[in-house]
């Protein structure tokens, strides 16, 4: 890790400007929601392309939110930088996701132990075998325990992280089949960087659609009112 290396392309902070704990969302509206709800004197560090980041306080802890963008190779590019060039110790994503289970409702959160994918991303490390990217144990413990204590639906287990949203030939049941939880498109891409660079991270996700009933939500609720995943991301800082 190299101080000279900040600002990035991606990122406009100076090392030090960035706690050592982000948490992260796809949208960026979602962070200036979580910095305005969560953070106490929180303070721009970021916007450039508009993926807005901010550090403050939470209950004294210095932490930062920050965008990543949709789909793997974004969140690659912004998780890369953190841990390489800012320091940073642990990201926990929260984002929304689409339920395979018919008991994971709508509303329910999902704590991402494992995340299965369709992506190319583990081909640059030239593995001999495929890779298994997995959450923090740590982490995970603690969101489970934050569920439990705060009275929130959850299931633990596995998520497909996709390369693709509008599919030509889906074949979620075959994900189905192996077990599942939901669908969603950038933890993999996370837990991989979080390994390379032995570091910590973990997925929190909020199931916004139903991929079986039918079930959804409007994009508006999944900006402002999917808070339960914010508590338990923001109860392990």
């Amino acid at each position: 890790m190299k101080k000279t290396n900040t600002p990035t392309p991606h990122i406009g902070a100076t090392f030090g400007e960035i706690a050592e704990t982000v948490i992260m969302a796809g949208d960026p509206l979602r962070v200036k929601f979580m910095a305005e709800k969560f953070l106490d004197n929180p303070v721009q560090f970021n916007n450039v392309r508009g993926m807005l980041g901010f550090t403050g306080t939470y209950q004294g802890k210095r932490v930062s939110v920050m965008g990543h963008g949709m789909g793997m190779p974004s969140i690659g590019i912004y998780t890369y930088e953190l841990f390489h060039f800012y320091g940073v110790k642990t990201i926990i994503r929260v984002g929304s996701a689409g339920s395979y289970q018919r008991d994971l409702h709508v509303g329910d959160i999902v704590i991402a132990l494992g995340a299965c994918t369709d992506s190319n991303y583990a081909a640059q490390f030239e593995l001999p075998g495929t890779f298994s990217p997995i959450a923090d144990f740590q982490l995970a413990r603690g969101a489970v325990d934050a569920c439990e204590r705060m009275g929130y639906p959850y299931k633990v287990g596995n998520v497909f992280s996709s390369d693709v949203f509008y599919a030509e030939n889906p074949h979620s049941d075959k994900w189905i089949n192996m077990g599942v939880l939901a669908v969603e498109m950038e933890i993999a891409a996370l837990y991989m960087n979080a390994a390379r660079s032995g570091n910590r991270a973990l997925g929190i996700c909020t199931v916004s659609d139903h991929l079986i009933t039918g079930e959804a939500t409007t994009a508006e609720e999944r900006q402002t009112t999917f808070t339960r995943m914010m508590d338990v991301a923001f109860s392990l800082i």
